[in-house]
């Protein structure tokens, strides 16, 4: 089974009490999907509980339909903008779900509840006597160590050492432990060597939930964003013909996972997976460091179903850096007005962390390549938000000298404008081919899969479709648990 799902009745056991002695109810997917199925005395206690408190009550807030608000509100519409023509440069529409409204500001706080929720309801964590360890580029060990807080157990944050200052700040207070690995964004291995140390050294006292391999990652990111943008897309009456293409970094494979969804209900769409230039993976077999944080790479994680993405687009870090001034930067939002952004297209900047912007800059390149119209459309995920990069504005003067006009309308003209189609490749069946039997050297030969499985994500054609089935499995899991919890 993809997704483990055989109860430890004593440690289930062990769980019930914990969260009955801490108060703590856990949303299922179907609350995540739709809070409008969320019980009336959580929606009130959540009108005076803030966004990224430490309070269980915000494992309810782990929807794209919060409020926009930073302390109290309640549930409404998915949170979307559409990304001015001013900035894109594109005749297609490109639309985004912001990130921002999640409790702790990122979107992985789903995938990591969905990774230890159901771990947490048939026993196979236990909170009492065992770590939760979030192996991470960025946002994932952030997410994590959050609801392990909010569900009453030790989580371990790792992440490269090289991320941004304001991760390890906040991380001090909310993990147990932080551990930093070497590199940068793209040193994913050395993530998966500290994960095999700590399970030699410390075994039974931990349990690693390894987002590049975790298929819960796929199936929250399935089930829910997939859910969102289909909302969005009813929202705003969009064709079915005018959805043409889905555009998110690989990352850990996880997001890439709502294009799946859309592509069940819109056949003809088009799936993208971003990645940095400096660090071609997907596109050239290529390696490198890169600076576009949130995004991974040096390998194809395992629960990227290849065979259902068409085009990988490769995008400069550089451009997704100055985009980020340009953003932030007092003189690039006073350029970004004089040609014409509205004060609430100013203020939505906000809402784009550095990954992010990269979302955006692939989802120009699909736009451009498939000579997209007016009606036409391309979804995309603001994963984070801007707060997560701020020191990186300063490391920036010092690299760069200080922003200015003159750079300011280098960058929209340059990197946004005249954003281009290279390092952009449309996928056959034999580069999807080349691109999945990547996986065999990380995951065969170093993390345990087997060939037999390997073979099995490809040729079996039902193996990617089990998964969203799962759900419903878990959402019964859960509520039996919450059932036991309120005896």
């Amino acid at each position: 089974m993809l997704i483990n799902l055989k109860e430890n009745a004593k440690v289930r056991a062990k769980n019930v009490a914990r969260c009955k002695e801490r108060g703590i109810v856990l949303p299922t997917f179907k609350n995540m999907i739709d809070p409008s199925t969320v019980p009336a005395p959580i929606k009130k206690k959540l009108k005076t509980t803030g966004l990224w408190d430490v309070d269980p009550v915000n494992l309810f807030r782990i929807t794209w339909h919060n409020e926009p608000v930073e302390q109290g509100g309640g549930f409404g519409k998915v949170n979307y903008i559409e990304i001015p023509r001013e900035i894109t440069g594109t005749k297609a529409r490109i639309i985004a779900l912001a990130g921002k409204w999640f409790p702790c500001g990122v979107h992985k706080v789903g995938a990591t509840y969905s990774c230890l929720a159901p771990a947490l309801v048939t026993g196979n964590f236990d909170s009492m006597e065992q770590a939760a360890v979030w192996p991470s580029t960025g946002n994932y060990c952030r997410g994590g160590a959050y609801n392990s807080r909010l569900l009453a157990c030790k989580g371990i944050a790792i992440l490269p050492a090289e991320m941004s200052k304001e991760r390890f700040d906040w991380l001090k207070s909310m993990a147990d432990e932080t551990i930093a690995t070497p590199g940068c964004e793209s040193n994913v291995k050395e993530i998966f060597d500290k994960c095999h140390e700590l399970d030699e050294t410390r075994g039974k006292h931990i349990v690693i939930f390894n987002q590049f391999e975790q298929f819960e990652n796929y199936l929250w990111h399935y089930k829910v964003t997939g859910s969102a943008f289909l909302e969005v897309a009813k929202e705003l009456k969009i064709k079915a013909e005018n959805v043409r293409a889905y555009a998110s970094s690989t990352g850990s494979g996880g997001t890439l996972a709502a294009g799946d969804h859309l592509k069940d209900v819109y056949p003809n769409i088009k799936i993208g997976a971003g990645e940095a230039k400096q660090c071609p993976t997907l596109l050239r077999n290529g390696f490198g460091g890169h600076r576009i944080e949130g995004i991974g790479d040096k390998h194809v994680p395992w629960i990227h179903n290849v065979k259902n993405t068409d085009m990988i687009c490769s995008i400069d870090d550089q451009d997704c850096m100055d985009i980020y001034r340009l953003f932030n930067e007092p003189d690039g939002i006073e350029y970004l007005k004089s040609i014409g952004l509205k004060d609430k297209d100013i203020a939505n900047l906000q809402l784009f962390g550095i990954s992010g912007i990269g979302n955006m800059l692939s989802a120009i390149k699909m736009a451009k390549y498939y000579e997209m119209e007016e009606d036409d459309v391309v979804f995309t995920v603001l994963t984070d938000s801007s707060v997560m990069y701020k020191s990186r504005l300063l490391e920036l003067d010092d690299q760069q000298g200080k922003f200015n006009p003159v750079e300011a309308a280098r960058v929209h003209s340059g990197a946004l404008l005249h954003q281009g189609i290279d390092n952009a490749l449309e996928l056959g069946y034999y580069d999807r081919l080349r691109i999945h039997n990547l996986k065999y050297y990380t995951w065969v030969e170093q993390q345990g899969k087997t060939y037999d499985e390997l073979n099995e994500q490809w040729y079996n054609r039902n193996y990617w479709k089990q998964i969203p089935a799962m759900a419903d499995k878990i959402d019964k899991l859960i509520d039996k648990f919450n059932a036991d919890v309120a005896k």
